[in-house]
């Protein structure tokens, strides 16, 4: 067993967050895991490597997904940070309401939701697909899952932003939403049920406190999770299933033509661009990967784009390609900590997709715009120019 190997390359520095295909590929050739003493963390590069330890739990422990001190001690005691058994009672809290049974309720209408969205911009003919789209459709359907109103559903997307932002190192991008996260954080200590639309799955989430099927005091962090890690994730999973369509029509016409691909087509754009840049864990103790040691008490860095680019697991991985269906990739994660709302995200982007493939031909896309962010690789800015109707 031998020390990793170790590389130069910041993986905070805004060139890399932009496009960090071409460094992912660099450091997966070094090895499996690679250390970065820029970082001070232990990359994962490799498909089989990233999987291994998102099953792990024991030796890859979810106390410390962040990468600051500070931001790993306001999570402690959530869900996100946790490992099991805490981590299963909170979570099972949060996936009551949004397991498939709970989540049928709601296809209708977001299927409906998006659909007129669509219809409406698809009518106008030009407009801006992120703001318009990306962001308007997943900040309303989380705003009524949750029951938020007022000055609460006007702050979603600056709070949801500040809430990625801040796991990151202490960079300045960090110390900026710090102050930003902390409002999402002291709105959710004081929230009660009362601040919650009637018939909310927030409402509901306080109702299983007063029961005592959760612990006193923890319905106000599961709702900081919905917004804090859900809003995000999915505004730039939307925002680059309509670049995507743009620079790749013939991908568009496959769906039109088979409709059956719309699942299909979103696992591929997960795999293809990960919304997620990187998360964190720490070692536990000495581990083996590949021959090579991650030291106990390190920080380690999953790199979700690099495994879903890796060509030891994917044919052509360079290649956006709907038929695919590459069901396996990372970007909602694996294992006890794999993403708790991607019942909501798969609902919201398949009625994003089925819309658009029904009622588009052909988006013609203008440069899409994206600025630096510490964990979620998103785009700021996409303009259609033209949509020729289906």
């Amino acid at each position: 067993m031998t020390t990793p190997p170790s590389s130069g390359i910041d993986l905070f520095a805004d060139e890399v967050v932009l496009d960090p295909y071409p460094v992912f590929a660099e450091l997966r050739e070094q090895g499996s895991v690679v250390h970065l003493p820029k970082n001070d963390v232990y990359v994962l590069t490799r498909y089989d490597a990233i999987r291994g330890a998102l099953a792990d739990w024991e030796s890859f422990s979810s106390t410390s997904i962040g990468f600051n001190p500070v931001v790993n001690e306001a999570l402690t005691g959530t869900s996100l940070a946790s490992d099991p058994p805490i981590h299963t009672q909170l979570r099972a809290t949060l996936t009551e309401n949004l397991s498939p049974r709970a989540l049928r309720g709601l296809k209708g209408r977001i299927e409906k939701k998006a659909d007129a969205l669509v219809a409406e911009l698809v009518e106008k003919g030009t407009f801006e697909a992120i703001d318009a789209l990306a962001r308007a459709f997943p900040l309303e359907v989380v705003a009524d899952l949750i029951g938020f109103t007022g000055h609460v559903r006007d702050n979603m997307l600056r709070w949801g932003q500040a809430a990625m932002q801040v796991i990151g190192p202490a960079n300045q991008r960090t110390a900026e939403s710090f102050p930003i996260a902390g409002e999402l954080y002291s709105w959710c200590s004081q929230v009660g049920a009362d601040d919650l639309a009637e018939g909310s799955v927030g409402r509901g989430i306080f109702e299983a406190e007063a029961r005592g099927t959760i612990p006193p005091d923890t319905a106000g962090h599961i709702i900081h999770q919905y917004l804090g890690a859900g809003v995000d994730t999915t505004v730039a999973a939307i925002g680059n299933i309509v670049a995507l369509f743009g620079s790749h029509p013939e991908q568009l016409d496959l769906i039109r033509k088979d409709p059956s691909l719309v699942p299909a087509a979103f696992n591929e754009a997960l795999r293809f661009w990960a919304p997620v840049h990187a998360w964190g864990r720490r070692a536990t103790k000495d581990v083996d990967i590949d021959g090579a040691v991650v030291p106990a008490g390190a920080q380690v860095a999953i790199l979700f784009g690099a495994g879903n680019r890796d060509p030891r697991h994917y044919e052509n991985p360079d290649a956006f390609l709907v038929e695919r269906n590459p069901v396996d990739h990372l970007s909602f994660g694996y294992g006890p900590h794999g993403c708790a709302g991607q019942g909501l995200a798969r609902l919201e982007a398949h009625a994003v997709i089925e819309a658009l493939s029904r009622r588009v031909k052909r988006l013609v896309v203008g440069p899409e715009v994206r600025v630096p962010s510490n964990i979620t690789r998103s785009i700021e800015e996409l303009p259609v120019l033209e949509v020729i109707p289906a």
